[in-house]
This record gives structure tokens, C-alpha cells and sequence, in this order.
């Protein structure tokens, strides 16, 4: 018998600027329809964002491909746009905040 491959579990870091916390907070209360359902469709599964008082962004997410997941929001529109508008919240970030985060690497998982 065959087990279905496990997800990639992805762990990641960002941090946001102190001043635009809570405009932070608001935009993702109403994350845009159109890239909720991007990110479902290219394979990002399971996203939480956790925000600490300090502005460290934890981010966590599964997927079948990383790389797959990376490229398949890459060719979409609505990416490109949120990006655009997400990126300034960040500090001392290179690129797009779904490509220039600090990914974690898993030392223990309890399934």
C-alpha cells in the first residue's frame, strides 16, 4: 500500500515595520478573494500568519512543491499586485515578501 507523499511543511520570518502594524493587521483581515484563491490553487495550504507586538512575522505554511508553489504565484497577476503593495510594510526586504522571506529549517515535528 501506497502513502499519499507528505506536504512540505514551511516555516518563514519577515519583519514589518513597527509604524504599519496595525495597517498590517487590517490588510489581512481582508486579503483579496482573488489571491486566496490563487494561493489555494498554486499549492500554499494550511497558511497562518502569526504577528508578534514587535513586528516579527512567523508565517507557516504546507505545500507538495516549494518550488512549485513559488513559481505558480509568480505567474499570477493578482500576485504581483498584492506584493506590490505589501512590500513596503517590510523592513530590510529584497524582492517580494512570498520570495525574500527567512525560511526556518524543521528540527522536530509531532504528527
Amino acid at each position: 500500500m501506497s502513502h499519499p507523499a507528505q506536504p512540505q511543511r514551511v516555516c518563514f520570518l519577515l519583519q514589518v515595520r513597527p509604524e504599519r502594524l496595525a495597517e498590517y493587521r487590517e490588510r489581512h483581515r481582508a486579503v483579496w478573494p482573488e489571491m486566496l484563491a490563487a494561493l489555494s490553487e498554486t499549492g500554499w495550504h494550511n497558511y497562518s500568519l502569526f504577528l508578534k507586538d514587535d513586528g516579527l512575522l512567523i508565517g507557516y505554511f504546507e505545500t507538495p512543491d516549494l518550488q512549485a508553489a513559488r513559481e505558480g504565484m509568480a505567474r499570477r497577476d493578482v500576485n504581483a499586485r498584492w506584493q506590490a503593495e505589501m512590500a513596503p510594510f517590510f523592513v530590510e526586504l529584497e524582492g517580494n515578501p512570498d520570495e525574500g522571506f527567512l525560511q526556518l529549517e524543521e528540527v522536530f515535528h509531532l504528527d
